[in-house]
């Protein structure tokens, strides 16, 4: 007797082809450095806005600077730093959401009513406000953006908790002896990450333009260290003279977030859920 096919959910070998991706993206971000042709905070009068060549194949800035010697050296800040704020809004958000949607009462109140408070506020203006009091430099920028990052996985944990802790294999672990951490992150957790991972996968790109936008406005990495968004900050009034500095690292910007964006839609199509939107 033949074994039955197991049938393949759609859209996984996409999903699987852009996770591999964007791991692949971010190890790379993390060893871009080592590739560098060129020192990336290099000045060099006899190279200023020089065209792309053979020995600068991304060309020169308007200091003489090698551009794809900046955009390697910038992968980090850039790529990482947005993955980096993601996992850890995702990680205190769930954590707040699922005890604020498990206990209710006070904790539910007092979460949710902070929550409100940041949400009251676009999250763009404020994390400007809060990168502009702080000053310069990525973890200001990252602590601006997470300031309000945390509370759509905090809505979305809560509300998911609350559909959840009356189902009968919840009872059943409550009846078993289970405390309440134990079934929170065992028995809530893996039926909830569906949605979960989708808005996480979602917001890789929306976060690394934020990033990148603060850095642009003068209030995230500060010159002369190297991050996408300063570079086309620094260049755009060079635009005419020398567009291969603006471009490059804005195509850069481009690429990754159009990855990090098919990440989430496969996810999304793969775990047949709807990702929350503000």
């Amino acid at each position: 007797m033949q074994k039955a096919k197991k049938k393949k959910r759609p859209g996984a070998v996409k999903l699987r082809f852009f996770l591999f991706l964007t791991i692949a993206l971010v190890v790379f971000s993390l060893i871009a450095p080592l590739f560098a042709p060129h020192d990336p905070n290099a000045t060099n009068p006899q190279t200023l806005n020089l065209a792309p060549c053979a020995e600068y194949p991304l060309g020169c800035d308007l200091y003489g600077r090698c551009v794809l010697s900046r955009i390697l050296a910038g992968a980090g800040t850039s790529v990482f730093s947005a993955v980096a704020l993601v996992a850890l809004t995702f990680v205190i958000g769930t954590f707040a959401g699922m005890i604020s949607g498990w206990y209710g009462g006070i904790a539910d109140t007092l979460i949710m009513r902070i929550a409100e408070i940041f949400l009251a506020f676009p999250q763009m203006v404020l994390a400007i406000a809060v990168a502009g009091i702080l000053g310069g430099g990525m973890g200001n920028a990252m602590l601006a953006l997470g300031v309000t990052g945390w509370t759509l996985y905090a809505r979305l944990a809560r509300a998911q908790v609350m559909t959840l802790k009356e189902e009968p294999f919840v009872q059943a672990a409550r009846l078993s002896g289970f405390g309440a951490f134990r079934i929170m992150f065992r028995t809530l957790l893996p039926n909830m990450a569906g949605p979960l991972i989708v808005n996480a996968a979602t917001q890789l790109g929306t976060m690394m333009i934020s990033l990148a936008g603060l850095s642009f406005l003068g209030i995230g990495v500060q010159e002369p260290k190297a991050e996408w968004g300063s570079m086309v900050a620094a260049s755009r009034s060079y635009m005419q003279l020398a567009p291969w500095a603006v471009l490059a690292p804005a195509f850069a910007i481009l690429i990754t977030v159009m990855i990090f964006n098919y990440l989430g839609d496969c996810f999304r199509d793969y775990l047949d859920v709807e990702a929350e939107h503000e």
